[in-house]
């Protein structure tokens, strides 16, 4: 109601001496509907609202319980308030006028200062709570508003960070939103082929594919003499490079250990430090079997390999979508598919071909 408006009650009742008597007594202050039936009342409202109705119990046809029990079950409706008018000495249930969804009622013959005042009363209580309504609604908006621009801002600040490290190694490119592709790729199989991912939420699977550009951020902590060597590494450089899974553990996990109880941090400490784990137990840096090793780290080793194979190194070419397939599911010396969680596997071995989509659309700039 725009300010300055007059509220408008709809009076309901089947005898016209009724109506004339209550629309005496509200003209001056009110905007006054009438209706002589239920059925009629329930039509107006369709169209036209009013802020209050005065509801006849007894009517023919439909009565008063009937239509607020229509009008409290209709969502365009129910916020309406409903005051009985119920004639002296009928038998009034005034526990199942309330059930109904009535907030009071007047007795006939009705008095005009009690029907002044119930309806001023209710009229107010309407506005104040339309009034709190409009604010909580202005109070989520700005919540989801804020939320939406922190939740972007960290996003941000996570690809940001993620980006620091690759580019300290400059031949992995876009090696990061690939992987992270891949990883998306691979949920939706599983979650589309079997219940490997049953006991995981949608809120965990979506911190997974978050995460996973993170898995790298412990080359910040690689020396630029073995990070950047153009040639094959020495056994001590290896070792020094696979410090990278240990440095971005434990950056992750002293953001975690400070308070904040981040489950997507967590989730990236996790895949920083088990990467580079293998099913067969071969990988590193800890050597975990099987399922001992999390989840997130068995989807990112997978997605890892192949745009490893995929992209050109130094010390190797690119190799075709066609040979790094070959590689990760029959083996080459180097790579078995014992390396992997069958599972996995299994949806790799489904959707390479998005796999390799995906290499083609996001390759490296100077590829």
């Amino acid at each position: 109601m725009r300010k300055n408006e007059k509220h408008t009650v709809m009076i309901v009742d089947d005898s016209k001496i009724n109506i004339d008597i209550l629309a005496e007594i509200l003209a001056d202050d009110y905007e006054i509907m009438i209706a002589t039936n239920g059925k009629t009342a329930l039509a107006i409202m369709q169209t036209e609202q009013p802020d209050l109705v005065l509801l006849d119990i007894l009517m023919p046809e439909m009565d008063g319980f009937e239509v607020c029990r229509q009008i409290k079950a209709d969502p365009e409706l129910q916020g309406i308030s409903v005051i009985f008018v119920t004639a002296m000495g009928e038998s009034f249930d005034e526990q199942k006028g309330l059930e109904f969804g009535a907030v009071d009622y007047l007795i006939k013959p009705v008095q005009p200062g009690i029907v002044l005042a119930r309806v001023r009363n209710h009229l107010e209580l309407r506005v104040a709570r339309q009034a709190l309504e409009d604010h909580n609604h202005k109070l989520e908006e700005t919540v989801r508003q804020r939320t939406a621009a922190l939740i972007e801002t960290q996003d941000t600040t996570i690809e940001c960070l993620a980006s620091l490290a690759e580019t300290r190694d400059p031949e992995t490119g876009r090696h990061i939103v690939r992987t992270r592709k891949y990883i998306e790729i691979l949920i939706a199989q599983l979650q589309s082929r079997s219940n490997y991912l049953a006991g995981l939420t949608r809120e965990q699977t979506q911190d997974i594919i978050k995460a996973s550009i993170l898995h790298d951020i412990g080359k910040i902590g690689v020396p630029d003499h073995i990070l950047l060597k153009p040639g094959k590494l020495t056994q001590d450089e290896v070792e020094i490079m696979q410090r990278h899974t240990l440095y971005g553990w434990q950056a992750l996990t002293r953001a975690v250990e400070k308070g904040t109880q981040n489950s997507f941090l967590k989730t990236a400490a996790d895949i920083a430090y088990t990467h580079h784990e293998q099913w067969d137990g071969s990988g590193y840096p800890r050597g975990l079997v099987g399922d001992e090793i999390p989840i997130s780290g068995r989807l990112m080793v997978i997605a890892d390999i192949y745009d490893a194979l995929r992209t050109k190194r130094s010390y190797k070419p690119a190799f075709s979508h066609k040979k790094a397939v070959e590689i990760i599911t029959a083996g080459d010396g180097r790579t078995m598919p014992a390396h992997f969680d069958p599972e996995i596997l299994a949806a790799f071995r489904t959707s390479h071909e998005y796999f390799d989509q995906i290499s083609k659309e996001y390759q490296d700039v100077t590829e």
